[in-house]
């Protein structure tokens, strides 16, 4: 066998066993929780997407296989299948708020283990930063979903604006310009799902989970337009130097 089968045979290999052990997980929600059909679907859904893109994209970047970080992502993203689950059945019923808490807290702590251990171990790769953004960008979404059948449709404004931004860059390219590390970012995005967890846990009053969530939106709505004025006004600056003119001030670093 040659090398380059080898490697594409173990990658094949990662990930078929993260979309075996995503449906254990399944397996295990079902007789635990009463999870109908709507649940089942969904999971599944979720297992052979992940499974299907991963594989593609790995085999896209040349990937020999994995990795500890992404093996990290990968769990996590098992957990949030398990979330993405239970979501869509508490839809046709009442949900199991107790195991769907307990998913989405595991997902959350776990979340930036898998950038520590890529550090730590040298394989830092920009599909792994990918991949990690989107399992992160799903899980917001789907408690989102959860979220906004007590506090209203609003909610879905934030598992919805990551998708607005990826979809307003393929009109307006200099959308998709790289951002500088910003640690505000970092915080606001991971302050998401931590709120939207409070607020679907049920623990608070009314009020309080509303008040909560509103803070979240709003910390997303600034964060997400300070990038975008940042992009723009780059964008701005290298079209005048393009352009031979004068080059236009250059925005602050941040």
């Amino acid at each position: 066998m040659a090398l380059k089968d080898m490697y594409d045979a173990r990658l094949r290999q990662e990930t078929a066993v993260g979309a075996g052990a995503q449906v254990l997980l399944l397996a295990s929600l079902g007789p635990a929780t009463g999870m109908g059909p709507a649940g089942w679907l969904t999971g599944l859904a979720f297992a052979f997407a992940t499974w299907a893109v991963l594989r593609r994209a790995g085999h896209r970047s040349r990937l020999r296989c994995l990795g500890p970080a992404n093996r990290v992502t990968l769990g996590r993203a098992g957990l949030v299948g398990g979330v993405t689950a239970l979501v869509a059945d508490s839809f046709a019923s009442a949900p199991p708020v107790t195991v769907l808490v307990a998913l989405t807290a595991v997902a959350l702590l776990l979340d930036g283990v898998d950038g520590r251990v890529a550090r730590r171990t040298g394989t830092s790769s920009a599909l792994g930063a990918r991949f990690d953004m989107e399992v992160d960008a799903v899980l917001i979404l789907v408690l989102s979903v959860y979220v906004s059948a007590r506090l209203g449709p609003w909610v879905l404004l934030i598992g919805a604006m990551r998708y607005a931004f990826v979809a307003a860059a393929r009109c307006a390219p200099w959308l998709s310009a790289p951002l500088p590390p910003s640690f505000a970012r970092k915080t606001v995005a991971a302050a998401q799902g931590v709120c939207l967890l409070v607020a679907g846990a049920g623990l608070l009053p009314y009020p309080a989970d509303l008040t909560v969530v509103l803070l979240a939106l709003g910390a997303l709505v600034w964060s997400f337009g300070r990038d975008v004025r940042w992009l723009w006004r780059t964008a701005r600056a290298t079209d005048g130097v393009r352009a031979g003119g004068a080059p236009l001030p250059e925005p602050a670093v941040r």
